[in-house]
């Protein structure tokens, strides 16, 4: 397990080859309409191989992005692009970012991961003793991580909101944030259990008292529609490699541009705007400043192909699609007795709930059945809650379908909860 909160089930072996064959079989059999609503399936040769509804974890690559990388590693093997030529799609891929987020162009740097934009707008803020900052439980542990780091090297104070049925309100962040606040820490949407904050009012929050807002949107950017204006976030790092069907190793990073003159980066390469001479240089004051080296450009030009993807098909038809699929589980799981971990209302395609058998029996049975999900460990569980050894979390994404979720739901029938 690569954390003690989750593990991943990979692809299907063995029995689960089968279960994965079945699966597949109802799927051809069913109204192609309902098999496949979107028409995106043929796309993702992984979706005909299990139920893969994991996305939250890991998402499958489309034949888009595929015949995208295979063409930059065609290109390297024969007549490698010069850097120009690679800075020039980047810009690019950029652009693309901005109108994915209702961003500008200059607002959106290219960074290696959802830490690093969260580091960088950490050392930036020059923490004094007794500031503060306010996070909740729902996040990504590399927000306590920083954050908790700050308090041993900064002597500031990390506040958390503790979460209540799985939500972590705006009214529970308010009775914590003060005008030493500094910073509002959140998963835009928890990779715990789906719970979407509500940015606009976190934000109001945080700029009446002086902080901001920074929010970790690896599980939101993909997922559906996101604007970034209308939310009033002041920086946003998401990564490539779930919602965005993309790869590791690009992060785009977004600052509000009021403040690119604020958050100065954390290091500095041959990335420049100008070199004028005698050892002297003109950095960057957009959000290429960021970038103060190469990039890994490979997965730039995939990121490209899939926000192009995602575009073409569309965020809100994405959305409308998943969401519908996410109650059916929901209502499947509530007639089958299963207790939520997210909570109703959530406006969310990552839905998790409570088993009661063991970690190892959870992870035998959707193996063998062929269904990809994670299982998570209950270090956020409230006070009282079941004596569940362990939750499901299941992410469903846009080439999933009824079948999917009908033959999850036939196989959680062996694990209530």
């Amino acid at each position: 397990m690569q954390i003690s909160r989750r593990r991943f089930l990979g692809a299907a072996s063995g029995a689960s080859t089968v279960a994965s064959l079945a699966v597949r079989g109802r799927a051809q059999a069913g109204d192609s309409a309902a098999a496949d609503p979107l028409g995106v399936r043929r796309d993702f040769p992984g979706a005909e191989q299990q139920a893969y509804l994991n996305t939250a974890y890991i998402g499958l690559i489309p034949r888009p992005v595929i015949d995208a990388g295979r063409a930059w590693l065609d290109r390297r093997a024969q007549r490698p692009y010069d850097v120009g030529e690679m800075l020039a799609h980047s810009d690019e891929t950029r652009r693309a970012v901005a109108r994915l987020i209702n961003a500008s162009e200059e607002e959106i740097g290219l960074l290696f991961s959802t830490s690093e934009g969260e580091n960088v707008v950490t050392d930036a803020l020059d923490f004094r003793r007794g500031d503060n900052v306010v996070l909740d439980e729902l996040a990504y542990p590399t927000t306590s991580i920083i954050h908790k780091q700050l308090e041993e090297t900064k002597g500031i104070e990390v506040r958390f909101v503790r979460q209540r049925s799985g939500e972590a309100r705006v009214e529970d962040f308010a009775r914590l944030v003060d005008n030493r606040t500094r910073l509002i820490s959140v998963a835009w949407v928890s990779n715990l259990n789906g719970f979407r904050h509500d940015m606009r009012g976190l934000a109001d929050l945080a700029h009446a008292h002086g902080a901001y807002l920074y929010t970790d949107a690896i599980q939101a950017v993909g997922m559906g529609p996101v604007d970034v204006k209308a939310a009033g976030v002041d920086f946003l790092c998401c990564g490539g490699y779930k919602w965005l069907m993309a790869g590791f190793g690009v992060a785009p990073f977004y600052v509000r541009r009021e403040l690119l003159d604020r958050v100065h980066p954390d290091r500095v390469g041959w990335r420049v705007e100008r070199r004028l001479g005698n050892y002297r240089y003109q950095h960057y004051r957009t959000a290429k400043k960021y970038e103060f080296s190469s990039l890994s450009f490979g997965e730039v030009y995939q990121l490209s192909a899939a926000v192009m993807y995602l575009q073409r098909v569309g965020l809100e038809r994405i959305e409308a699609h998943t969401l519908a699929l996410t109650e059916r589980l929901r209502a499947g799981l509530a007639d089958g007795g299963f207790r939520m971990f997210t909570p109703p209302g959530t406006r969310s395609s990552i839905l998790s709930f409570y088993i009661t058998s063991t970690e190892d029996l959870a992870v035998k049975t959707f193996r063998e059945a062929g269904v990809a999900i994670t299982i998570q460990r209950g270090e956020t569980d409230e006070p009282g809650g079941p004596d569940a050894s362990c939750r499901v979390r299941v992410a469903v994404s846009l080439f999933n379908n009824q079948h999917d979720i009908d033959h999850l739901l036939a196989v959680a029938e062996g694990l209530r909860g």
